[in-house]
């Protein structure tokens, strides 16, 4: 990516955007007509004058060179950002057709990148000015967490209670009380400041709407809740990495404490998820040298993407961190030590039977778990009956499709680059069946995206 010549794919461009309305709008700007004095630098600038709805075009300029990640300015209102305008500039420049030759960066766009540079290194130095600075008070802090967790223990042990009240009057009695008896149990997991039981109670409540056979599902789901509970209140009697993941389930922050691994991060896939009140933004990572996984989790309020944001197919130098927890594989990222640039490195592929046995093995670390990421290589896409499944080319084996993986578009992107011949994909197999995320076709070609 610091070479003129070298290029990213609209796909990766278009992983940027904030949101899909920003994805379209992005998409019809990234043709030569409403853009003027385009250009780009050798180390990674690109910058250009849009003709916007105004007398004066907008000034749009991307730094592609920082290890931090892209960097986006636009004279335009939006908040976006990405805006429109630096999504559409990037898919011309990635269009690689000569309408943004290589030259010197005009005085507007030269005067942000220098302010750029200037405050990174302000806060480089006031970084290491404040790293031998005194920490908060120990104490204070292990009296915080201590009555947290007695709050926590007050709220596991009251949702006992509640779910044998369930099962003592039977599961019927849940569908007859609704939606509002979990959520007020929700409301007390979030008093007791237990957000992972929260989520887990409210999950409960869509249950018995969910068609035929739900009151299977239900004893499960509470079966796991039960579970979880148990697993906090006698946690001290837990081997160190699964009471880590329990404290994790329940809800308690956690650091990355785990030693840096430095590695070649091959960007695996990025999707959003949003509720009422969260976006969570999720970006897999595969190590090439150390064939390591990490998912790295950001957030962002709702209706706001996250701002951590990693182009797919893509490759990163840089130090990922470990979270703590038996099985886990969520890092943070750490210190890069250059912008993320094209690869043709893809991860090893295993078969659907390798996949299935890969989730059964983790869940032995983490009994919550709801999926593991896994690349299947050498897999078909065949419908089987009103769903799909993904047949390895080589064995006797298929893994079927989940439902929200059979209701997204990315479905028959994936079918239109099979075309019946083999594909590597990426995505996540657990219980309900594999999400695919990423693909590749066979043999040469970029990755496309499938969410």
């Amino acid at each position: 990516m610091t070479q003129q010549g070298v290029r990213w794919t609209a796909d990766q461009v278009l992983s940027l955007a904030p949101d899909d309305a920003s994805r379209k709008a992005g998409s019809k700007l990234g043709a030569a007509g409403p853009w003027s004095e385009a250009g780009s630098t050798g180390e990674g600038t690109v910058w250009g004058l849009c003709k916007g709805s105004g007398s004066r075009p907008y000034q749009t300029v991307v730094d592609l060179s920082d290890p931090a990640g892209p960097a986006y300015k636009c004279s335009c209102p939006s908040r976006k950002f990405p805006c429109k305008h630096a999504l559409g500039l990037l898919l011309l420049w990635a269009g690689g057709d000569g309408s943004v030759p290589a030259g010197q960066a005009p005085e507007w766009a030269g005067q942000w990148l220098a302010g750029r540079r200037r405050r990174a290194e302000e806060k480089r130095t006031e970084g290491a000015a404040g790293s031998g600075s005194g920490s908060a008070d120990p104490q204070a802090a292990r009296r915080r967490a201590e009555r947290r967790a007695e709050r926590i223990t007050a709220g596991a042990t009251e949702l006992e209670q509640r779910l044998a009240d369930l099962l003592r009057g039977g599961l019927a009695g849940a569908e007859q009380a609704g939606y509002g008896l979990w959520e007020e149990t929700a409301a007390r997991m979030v008093d007791a400041q237990a957000p992972g039981l929260a989520a887990r109670v409210r999950e409960l409540g869509a249950v018995p709407s969910s068609g035929p056979g739900w009151p299977v599902r239900l004893l499960e789901e509470c079966a796991l809740l039960h579970l979880l509970d148990q697993g906090w209140l006698r946690r001290e009697r837990l081997p160190d990495g699964l009471a880590a993941t329990v404290r994790s389930r329940v809800g308690l922050p956690g650091t990355a404490d785990g030693p840096p691994v430095r590695d070649r991060w091959l960007v695996l896939a990025q999707y959003d998820t949003a509720d009422a009140k969260l976006v969570t933004r999720r970006i897999w990572l595969h190590g090439t040298e150390t064939g390591r996984t990490a998912l790295l989790l950001s957030y962002g309020a709702a209706g706001r993407a996250p701002e951590q944001t990693l182009p797919v197919g893509l490759a990163l130098d840089a130090d990922v961190s470990a979270y703590p927890g038996a099985g886990q594989v969520r890092g943070a990222l750490g210190e890069r030590f250059a912008p993320p640039a094209p690869t043709r490195t893809r991860p090893p592929g295993v078969t659907t039977a390798r996949a299935a046995a890969r989730y059964g093995e983790a869940l032995r670390d983490d009994p919550w778990l709801e999926s593991v990421p896994v690349t299947l290589g050498r897999v078909i896409p065949v419908p089987d009956g009103d769903s799909w499944q993904l047949v390895d080319a080589d064995a006797d084996s298929a893994l079927p499709l989940t439902p929200a993986a059979r209701a997204r578009p990315g479905l028959w992107r994936l079918v239109a680059l099979s075309g019946g011949a083999p594909v590597t994909v990426f995505g996540e197999c657990g219980h309900r069946g594999f999400t695919p995320l990423t693909a590749w076709p066979d043999g040469e070609g970029e990755a496309v995206t499938l969410c």
